[in-house]
């Protein structure tokens, strides 16, 4: 399978705590996409401070790395045709007040920065960030 057919989700630690967990990924299986890896985990604030290190430089840079290290996320390696392009399309917009109906982030978040789910938003970033949280073993 081509690395395109490839995403990477995080589901993020408010959907998780607040038990969302479940429907979520019911919606991303009804919705076509396969689950090829998937583990929950929590990022230490080094963590994830390196995995959002493109914001480094953002004024949200230390709330959203003090949010994504303060509990529980469920990082999983999803597989299906147009897979980067899809999954955007089905978590929505990330504010979820401007979120489509339907979407996970309309249905799940609470704000734009708890919104629910993170999505790659290339191929490049998929692989990128796919890498970051599974060896190669785990992705097969």
């Amino acid at each position: 399978m081509r690395i395109t057919n490839r995403t990477f989700t995080m589901i993020k630690p408010d959907a998780v705590a607040e038990g969302h967990t479940g429907a979520i990924l019911d919606k991303i299986i009804k919705s076509g996409f396969r689950v090829i890896a998937m583990k929950y985990t929590r990022l230490t604030p080094e963590a994830a401070g390196s995995f959002y290190a493109v914001h480094k430089e953002r004024s949200f840079y230390s709330s959203l790395v003090k949010y994504m290290s303060s509990g529980t996320i469920v990082a999983a390696i999803l597989e299906r045709e147009n897979a980067v392009q899809d999954f955007r399309k089905l978590i929505g917009a990330t504010d979820p007040a401007k979120a489509e109906e339907g979407t996970i982030r309309k249905l799940y978040a609470r704000s734009i920065e708890s919104n629910a789910v993170h999505g790659s938003d290339s191929d490049e970033n998929a692989a990128i960030e796919g890498a970051f949280f599974f060896s190669a073993l785990e992705m097969f």
